[in-house]
Parts: structure tokens; C-alpha cells; sequence
């Protein structure tokens, strides 16, 4: 084996520090960045990471992996969102109106009635309007990747069909960890139980709450048919899902690769849509024929104006606005 002397150890330590700078600066250190994600392994938010996971390895050579812990592994998406912004966990798909609590826009997504349509609102998020909000997140400790769908979400419960903003009156309905979201129930003259996504069906089958609201996937594919016998169609809200990573996580990725990982994004999510529309067609059927009265008479109306208080209150951040009119003007 041959003897380096001085000189030639000194150039080989050189030579060996040139190519860890390189690596770094390339991406080349292999890496397993972990997703979280609150829905059941089957879900097509799930399918979605893992799909955008398949992309990053394949277009990587194997150098980046997604790993997805799915089914609240990492906890509700409350405390997931916290993890992601300290680092601890890489990527997270989680709804709106809960990351809301960190980025402001997030809450203009999440108002009631805002979109006239899921078309409306694929062609905002689509747009020049979507990429700003997505460029938003930074300055809070997140990188917005891509928005994937959620559908309308709508009332159920297992008391009486609701037809009315009357019909809520003193009824407990679930929300989302989102004072928004409460602001919105109690100006429909209900009382808001804010509960995390995992407690809902224990909610319902103990009578601590006698309504929720979520989309039809939702409502099945976590058995709160079973114990909710009413589905009432107000489709108050389309706030969408919204996929970030890390700003810890972002800053550890190349140029190259951080372009990797958007295309991937956007790719996973028309991924997603194919999935999403086949499922809530599927959901609505199980539900019926499982015996759930789709309650679809309903006074829309009376419930978009019951929102005034909301918009009020909004009106007084010129942000956000802003951003409500703009929305509000894509056609």
C-alpha cells in the first residue's frame, strides 16, 4: 500500500473539501424527506404525495425520496403545521383555514361563499393570483408548492335535515381549529365546537356535537354517515388544500432541485383532481344508499347573507380586501 507523504495528503484533503462543496452545491447528498398527511392511506391527497415521491426519485435518480406518513401518524393537522414550520416534518398537505393561522391569505381562501364554483375556484388558484399567494409563504417559515382540491364542504347531522339558516339554531356544529371558521357557525346562529379532525366521529356517535361540516369524501370515508343522517348541501365554503415544505427543508435543496420539486408539485396536483372527482361521485352514492338524505332544497341565499358580519370585518384589512375583490373579479 503506498505511503503519501505531507504534501500529498495535503492535496488530497483539498480535493476532498472541493468535492463536499460541490455536493452541497448540487443536491448530491441523498435525502428521505418526510410528508404528513392526515388522511387514510387510500385518500387521494395521500396518492397524490406519493405520486409527486415517484416523480422526485425517478427525475433524481434516486437521490430524493418522499417517505408519507399518512392517517394522522404525525398528529392533527394543527400540530402537524406547527412541526412542518419548525422543520421537523419536510412536507405537509393540510387545508386552508388552518394554515391560516400562520399565512395570512389563507384566510381569504377559506371565506364563505367566496368561490361561485369549483371551476372558479381551480381557475383563481390556476392563475396569476394562485402563484402569488403560493410565493407568500415564505416569510413564515414555509414554501407553498401547489394547492390540490377539497371540494365544498357542507353541513350534516344526525338531528334534522337542514333547509335554513333557521334549522341550525342552537345546534352544536364541529369546526375546524379556526376562529374564522366559528365566526362563521355563530353567525349562522349555531354554536361552534372546535375539535380536531380525529375526534369527530367519537363527537357525533356521544352526542358532544350534533353537527359537522366537511366534504362528501369526508363525511364517508371516516364514517360520519353512520351517525349523521342528513348531508345538506350549503357548500359554504371551497377553500382548497395547499402542499408546503419546510423553509428548512427548501433552503437544503439545490436550484435544480427545488425546480424538481415544484414541477413534481403541480404535477401531483392534476394528479389529484382525477382522483378527487371520481371519489366524491363514489362518496355521494355510498352515502345514499347507505340511507343519508341529501338534503339539496336549500335556502343558499339566506346563508351567503348571514356572512355579512365576515366580510365586514375583513373589509377592514386592505390585503385582504384586495385580494377578495380580485378573486371575485376572474371569470
Amino acid at each position: 500500500m503506498p505511503v503519501l507523504n505531507r504534501a500529498e495528503l495535503s492535496r488530497t484533503g483539498v480535493v476532498l473539501v472541493v468535492l463536499l462543496f460541490a455536493m452541497c452545491a448540487t443536491g448530491a447528498f441523498a435525502r428521505e424527506f418526510r410528508a404528513a398527511d392526515t388522511q387514510s392511506e387510500d385518500y387521494p391527497t395521500v396518492q397524490a404525495l406519493r405520486y409527486m415521491g415517484a416523480l422526485i426519485a425517478e427525475r433524481t435518480g434516486g437521490r430524493h425520496e418522499i417517505k408519507v406518513f399518512h392517517s394522522r401518524q404525525f398528529g392533527e393537522e394543527k400540530e402537524t403545521i406547527e412541526q412542518t414550520r419548525a422543520g421537523a416534518i419536510d412536507l405537509n398537505r393540510t387545508n386552508v383555514a388552518l394554515i391560516g393561522n400562520f399565512v395570512p391569505a389563507m384566510n381569504v381562501l377559506a371565506m364563505p361563499f367566496l368561490f361561485r364554483s369549483i371551476e372558479h375556484m381551480q381557475k383563481v388558484l390556476d392563475g396569476p393570483i394562485g402563484s402569488e399567494i403560493l410565493d407568500s409563504f415564505e416569510p413564515y417559515g414555509f414554501v407553498g408548492l401547489a394547492f390540490y382540491d377539497s371540494g365544498a364542504r357542507s353541513i350534516y347531522n344526525g338531528v334534522r335535515p337542514v333547509k335554513s339558516v333557521a334549522d341550525l339554531k342552537s345546534l352544536r356544529i364541529r369546526v375546524q381549529q379556526s376562529e374564522l371558521m366559528s365566526e362563521m357557525i355563530r353567525s349562522l346562529g349555531a354554536e361552534p365546537v372546535e375539535l380536531p379532525y380525529g375526534q369527530v366521529l367519537t363527537g357525533l356517535a356521544i352526542h358532544l356535537i350534533d353537527d359537522a361540516e366537511n366534504n362528501s369524501p369526508s363525511f364517508v370515508t371516516t364514517d360520519h354517515y353512520k351517525y349523521a343522517g342528513y348531508y345538506t348541501l350549503t357548500e359554504h365554503t371551497m377553500s382548497p388544500e395547499v402542499l408546503v415544505i419546510s423553509l428548512k427543508a427548501w433552503q437544503s435543496l439545490s436550484a435544480d432541485d427545488r425546480k424538481t420539486f415544484k414541477e413534481a408539485a403541480l404535477r401531483s396536483s392534476h394528479f389529484m383532481r382525477e382522483k378527487w372527482r371520481d371519489l366524491e361521485e363514489q362518496s355521494q352514492h355510498k352515502a345514499e344508499a347507505a340511507g343519508v338524505t341529501i338534503v339539496r332544497d336549500v335556502d343558499r341565499r339566506r346563508f351567503e347573507d348571514a356572512m355579512a358580519p365576515i366580510y365586514a370585518k375583513a373589509a377592514r384589512d386592505p390585503a385582504a380586501a384586495a385580494l377578495i375583490e380580485r378573486i371575485r373579479k376572474v371569470e
